[in-house]
């Protein structure tokens, strides 16, 4: 940031009085420009033994599979925008059943919140941002080709749930990985 959304002064990196890290504050108004980190949602929809993958048609990791999520939008609640996102990605719609994981990403200051739900009707097509949407049976999930970690770790769960028949909501902090670049 180099300039106040207030004003247009220049901006300067600074402790402002009273916080404990370094903000980005205008030089002429003093006003403080917080960033902070971004959330997405999406949804973990299933069918029987099978949960609805997208294959992702823009970056980052074009190419790699995925649950449909992405950045929640301002005046949208997380369980709405994890439906927005299934819809735009997937064409499909579902019925949650509530939070199911959380990652905290601090490397690149995400936060992940993923709902569990059914697909409800099974329908489903590519929306602009997938070149694939596809119904994976569990034993056949494509571990060597998902695009980030939270859906990783979200998958693994699901199977590890599907077994144990209970399905708690997690959150865990994930340090950044070499293989989800």
């Amino acid at each position: 940031m180099n300039y106040c959304s207030q004003c247009a002064a220049p901006v300067a990196l600074r402790i402002p009085e009273g916080d404990d890290r370094p903000r980005h504050q205008c030089q002429t108004c003093g006003q403080v420009h917080y960033q902070n980190p971004r959330i997405i949602t999406g949804a973990l929809l299933t069918t029987g033994d099978q949960v609805l993958l997208c294959r992702r048609a823009i970056a980052p990791r074009q190419g790699y599979w995925t649950l449909p999520a992405g950045f929640m939008e301002n005046g949208e609640g997380a369980d709405a925008g994890a439906l927005r996102e299934s819809w735009e990605e997937a064409r499909a719609q579902g019925t949650l059943d509530g939070l199911y994981t959380a990652f905290s990403l601090p490397h690149i200051n995400q936060l992940y919140l993923f709902f569990r739900g059914t697909l409800d009707p099974v329908a489903y097509a590519a929306g602009p941002e997938s070149e694939a949407v596809a119904l994976y049976a569990a034993d056949a999930l494509p571990w060597d080709a998902l695009a980030f970690r939270a859906v990783e770790k979200t998958l693994r769960y699901w199977l590890e749930d599907r077994r144990a028949g209970a399905f708690p909501t997690r959150h865990e902090t994930l340090e950044a990985d070499p293989r989800f670049r």
